[in-house]
């Protein structure tokens, strides 16, 4: 079992969304709370939020995708909190929009934030944690990451890289016996507002996540050690419906409506970002 209670957790992107409960739950297991966000007002608000209920927690703006910002604020970090027990990457963008709609940018932006940024925090905190005796490396991939609909190319894809990065540390891990513990959250759409827009065919096999339901799921999944966390619980099978032929494997997609989520998508719009 991982401790909570005690422990020092880094949630990046915690300033609005599932980071954001994150923080207030894990604060409330007696965590002491680091948040890193790009987000400026919305990292003093939650600062402001845990301060008032007498939390001990550091706010640092950051941009994850910005591979020097990322190790400058991680040695602030470690001379101002003292070591990481917790790593919970989190920060997350997406475009919604298809292949031949995304500029360039976009797509680099997407796979710096979602896929990139692991390599720059996890190198950045991975040695403290293995001289400590003691972390926990959270990934907060994706179920686009096991199965990819449409509008979501560029978002999926680095999802997919996500999933593959924490089996390929988790694999390090195992072969170096290093004292360290591993788990990726797989979620359908979460109701944060980032997806504003995606529908479901079939609420109750597959609901849009409310965001505190979600949020408790990730934190005892990590209390408990779990090495996957799948959500909700028909997600388990995707892995399994890709032994299937890939025609069988689209029908049923198609049958469940995977396919047409993002066909009213329209994203977190400007000013939705107050909790």
């Amino acid at each position: 079992m991982t401790q909570i209670a005690g422990s020092t957790v880094l949630i990046t992107g915690g300033g609005m969304g599932i980071g954001r409960l994150m923080a207030l739950k894990m604060a409330a297991r007696g965590a002491r709370v680091v948040l890193w966000d790009i987000n400026p007002q919305a990292l003093e608000r939650v600062r402001e939020e845990l301060s008032r209920s007498g939390r001990t927690v550091w706010a640092y703006q950051c941009d994850v995708s910005d591979r020097k910002a990322v190790y400058a604020t991680a040695e602030r970090t470690l001379e101002e909190a003292g070591p990481v027990h917790i790593l919970v990457n989190n920060a997350g963008v997406v475009s919604g929009k298809s292949l031949l709609s995304c500029s360039d940018e976009q797509i680099e932006r997407t796979f710096a934030v979602n896929t990139l940024a692991l390599f720059w925090t996890t190198r950045a905190f991975l040695p403290a944690m293995v001289r400590q005796g003691r972390g926990h490396l959270v990934t907060i991939a994706s179920a686009a990451g096991l199965y990819a609909p449409p509008g979501l190319v560029d978002y999926a894809a680095s999802k997919f890289a996500a999933f593959g990065f924490d089996e390929a540390l988790r694999g390090e891990i195992r072969k170096h016996r290093l004292p360290l513990k591993t788990t990726v959250v797989c979620p359908f759409y979460i109701d944060t507002g980032m997806f504003a827009g995606v529908k479901t065919k079939w609420p109750r096999l597959l609901p849009i996540l409310e965001e505190g339901y979600a949020a408790e799921r990730i934190v005892r999944a990590i209390a408990r050690d779990r090495p996957r966390l799948y959500m909700p619980p028909i997600v388990y099978t995707v892995p399994a419906l890709r032994l299937l032929p890939v025609a069988v494997m689209d029908w049923v997609a198609r049958l469940l409506g995977v396919t047409d989520t993002m066909d009213e998508f329209r994203g977190r719009q400007a000013g939705e970002d107050q909790p």
